[in-house]
């Protein structure tokens, strides 16, 4: 090793970790939804999910709150506007700016997907109690703050 070597030891580093887990999460999270027979991505549980809370967002706050960029969320939103998910309709005030609505089809696929969902966050937090569950999120904001 030189002198003025940067040695990176990876494996006492959060970044491997995180993303380990956050791969480990997709492929059980995908598992759970093809489980369940349907056809639905991580990214459109999401959306729906978002919707779900605030339904008719327009497609910047729903790109914001998803942490997509604009065309791949318009991309994601033509997909599930195929599959009855969801509906856009022009603002009543601004002509310009698409408002999105989760159809009852798109309800209905969401309320089938939950228990799936919450059978894997259950899961997922197994022997972990509620005090180092806000530990992990405290630190996972910290992350995020730093990186922003």
């Amino acid at each position: 090793m030189k002198p003025n070597e940067l040695v990176i030891d990876f494996e006492k580093s959060i970044g491997p970790w995180l993303g380990r887990t956050v791969k480990m999460v997709d492929y059980h999270l995908h598992e759970a939804i093809k489980e369940a027979g349907l056809d639905l991505t991580k990214e459109q549980m999401v959306v729906l999910k978002k919707l779900h809370d605030e339904d008719g967002l327009n497609q910047n706050e729903l790109a914001y709150l998803t942490y997509r960029d604009k065309s791949s969320l318009a991309r994601l939103l033509s997909k599930m506007e195929k599959k009855k998910f969801i509906v856009r309709k022009p603002s009543a005030s601004d002509k310009r700016v698409n408002q999105v609505f989760v159809t009852s089809y798109g309800k209905e696929i969401f309320e089938s997907a939950k228990p799936f969902v919450g059978k894997l966050i259950k899961r997922m937090e197994h022997a972990i109690s509620e005090t180092e569950k806000q530990q992990i999120i405290s630190i996972l904001k910290k992350v995020q703050t730093n990186l922003s």
